[in-house]
């Protein structure tokens, strides 16, 4: 088959996500001190974007060298699998960054813990039932008919799955709410205190406020216009329009990794102690909330 420069953008763009979150899922499982339940979380989003970089990548060796109807359901399987369980993981992160804001004096129990690894479960237990959900049946193999603008993948398919992302993004939306309306508070309830808002405050929560819009404005352009093509698509449309949607959506899970784990200064350190050694790998990191990653 002739090359598709679509494809092959897909697939750099699955190398690049790869290789970046092979780095930090490296890092984590590196670093004792990176065993905290916020950097749980950061890995299981590094594992399900590394696992959809690889996913892109052996997309394109099975279209352009194994070419099979099996291999085909499967991988596209294992794409739904990893990116569900990608926008899951950062479900997950928004819950538990609101419950250390919300719940900040029994954030460090053993009930929290418990609860970050239900949700881990529960996340990664949905995202493997809808990647088999192809390879089960629910594929349009023999009904070209009832085929979606993401061959194999019916309509009612990536309906479900659009559906399920319209729900995440306003749960997402409605949580990082409630966060800059705890934010605005504490810096109010700070100012009542000392008499003033002093500037580093009001810097402070300013930088709060637009880090969260940047996470949910990132989330919302990479993956909106994909979920809302897939519902309105046609399959008779211009395979250019799947993938000029598609694209921007993969580009989620190598931006990912910048924003949740190299901003992050334990795993900074972390880098350098496992690169160069610059710093003793005995010592101590100690991140100061949810909220920093």
């Amino acid at each position: 088959a002739a090359l598709n420069p679509w494809d092959v953008m897909l697939c750099v763009s699955g190398t690049a996500i790869a290789c970046e979150n092979a780095l930090v899922v490296a890092i984590i499982c590196y670093s004792p001190a990176l065993r905290t339940p916020m950097f749980v979380l950061v890995g299981s989003l590094a594992t399900a974007d590394l696992l959809a970089g690889l996913g892109l990548i052996l997309n394109f060796v099975f279209q352009y060298v194994i070419r099979s109807e099996t291999v085909s359901l499967l991988t596209v399987g294992f794409l739904v699998a990893s990116f569900a369980a990608s926008v899951s993981s950062l479900l997950a992160i928004t819950v538990d960054r609101y419950l250390s804001l919300y719940n900040a004096l029994t954030y460090y129990s053993e009930r929290t813990v418990l609860c970050i690894h239900t949700m881990l479960a529960g996340a990664w237990g949905v995202s493997l039932c809808l990647g088999l959900l192809p390879v089960l049946g629910w594929n349009c193999l023999h009904d070209r008919a009832a085929c979606s603008v993401v061959r194999p993948l019916t309509k009612s398919n990536v309906t479900l799955l659009s559906a399920s992302f319209f729900l995440i993004f306003l749960i997402m939306l409605h949580l990082y709410i409630e966060i800059c309306k705890i934010v605005c508070r504490h810096a109010h309830q700070i100012a009542l205190q000392q008499h003033f808002l002093t500037a580093s405050h009001y810097v402070a929560t300013k930088k709060g406020v637009s880090t969260l819009a940047i996470i949910l404005g990132t989330f919302g352009a990479s993956w909106l216009p994909f979920a809302i093509y897939c519902v309105v698509g046609d399959p008779d449309y211009p395979s250019v329009y799947t993938y000029a949607t598609l694209l921007p959506a993969t580009y989620n899970s190598m931006i990912n990794p910048i924003i949740y784990a190299y901003r992050n200064q334990e795993i900074q350190r972390s880098m350098w102690v496992l690169f160069c050694g610059c710093f003793r790998a005995k010592v101590s990191f100690r991140s100061r909330s949810p909220s920093d990653v």
